[in-house]
């Protein structure tokens, strides 16, 4: 992480001790060790919200406290042998000691509950939100990254394949990519309709494969999500193909700096009415922005956040049978698509004058 990206957070971050009255602040949720580190790995298991690590930021001092099965790790591999970090290793078989002495009568928050500091959490995660420059350029890298694994995933499935063989086609190519693939699912022909959150099973794919990924790299997560069909696509699939894709268009178009979520999630909601599916939002989570988690919140008619200028947005409409995602950027400029599959087949959807492209449901 580079000396104008560090002093930005902490920047923020003190901006915020300070609001409090604040002498320290311990992050120990990888998203946010992630973040304040340019991307450092904390966790082990990967479906883990906390990590190995927790980083003290004090006035005059900054520690990365651990225990000594990971400390040469996270000095070597993870970048905290650079900027400064104190990095304190404690024995793994005995209790942690180290926080405690050094956050000795302080005034001290965190970003979790369970413990006897205050819980800053939610504003930390504010902190997240708003991309610096460097974080623009890893997304960046990251989104090609994913949208290129889901494609290449995507169109080597074949009829025969188990749900579960599909989703290690898209592992791997995620993984090859030196992503990590912390959501991965697939539903195949009558599941698509059935199931909006499809973990793989053993059914075999006869003709319609849907694949949806989150992958995360240098703490940023990406999320797409693409169809196949085997044969010529029935005009009812390629109806709901189209709606979703409209739903997509419109939404992304509607993302812009200064826009409350709550009016998007209001636009969102005509828009299913126009396509011919009123209230079918009901049934699944439409998306919101994405940084160091999937989404650092999900969208309702009622979040009164503000879209802020830079930030990344993956919003994912969905009907029974057919589902649109991709992340992209916002910007002064307009949104930028982060998550291409190259050669993958697009709609062209008008929306204000404007026409944006969606993904299409490859036929094989």
């Amino acid at each position: 992480m580079d000396r104008a990206e560090w002093n930005e957070k902490e920047r923020r971050l003190r901006s915020l001790m300070s609001k409090h009255h604040l002498d320290a602040v311990v992050l120990s949720r990888s998203a946010n060790v992630a973040w304040l580190s340019g991307g450092g790995r904390s966790f082990v298991n990967v479906a883990s919200e906390g990590g190995v690590g927790s980083l003290l930021i004090a006035q005059d001092a900054k520690y990365l406290i651990t225990d000594v099965i990971e400390a040469q790790r996270l000095r070597e591999e993870e970048g905290f042998g650079e900027g400064g970090w104190e990095i304190i290793a404690e024995p793994w078989h005995e209790p942690r000691q180290r926080l405690a002495e050094l956050t000795s009568g302080l005034r001290v928050s965190t970003d979790g509950p369970g413990t006897e500091f205050v819980d800053v959490g939610g504003e930390v995660a504010r902190l997240r939100w708003l991309l610096t420059p460097a974080e623009v350029d890893r997304f960046r890298t990251l989104g090609t990254e994913a949208g290129a694994a889901i494609g290449e995933a995507a169109a080597a499935v074949r009829p025969g394949m188990s749900e579960h063989e599909i989703a290690g086609l898209l592992a791997q190519a995620t993984h090859a990519r030196g992503a990590t693939p912390i959501v991965t699912l697939v539903a195949t022909d009558e599941r698509i309709r059935k199931r909006r959150h499809p973990l793989p099973t053993d059914k075999t794919l006869e003709r319609t494969a849907m694949l949806v990924l989150c992958a995360r790299k240098y703490g940023l997560v990406a999320s797409a999500t693409r169809l196949v069909h085997f044969g010529q696509v029935p005009d009812d699939l390629r109806q709901r193909m189209r709606a979703v894709a409209t739903i997509d268009a419109i939404t992304v178009a509607s993302t812009r700096p200064g826009v409350p979520a709550n009016a998007i999630f209001a636009r969102i909601q005509r828009a299913y009415a126009e396509a011919g599916y009123p209230g079918e939002w009901q049934h699944h989570h439409q998306g919101g922005p994405a940084g160091y988690e999937p989404r650092e919140y999900v969208a309702t008619p009622y979040t009164d956040q503000v879209v802020e200028t830079v930030q990344a947005f993956a919003w994912n409409p969905s009907v029974p049978g057919a589902k649109s995602e991709d992340t992209f950027l916002v910007t002064e400029s307009g949104q930028e698509l982060l998550t291409p599959s190259p050669g993958w087949p697009q709609q062209q959807i008008e929306v204000g004058g404007q026409v944006l492209e969606r993904p299409d449901i490859l036929q094989l």
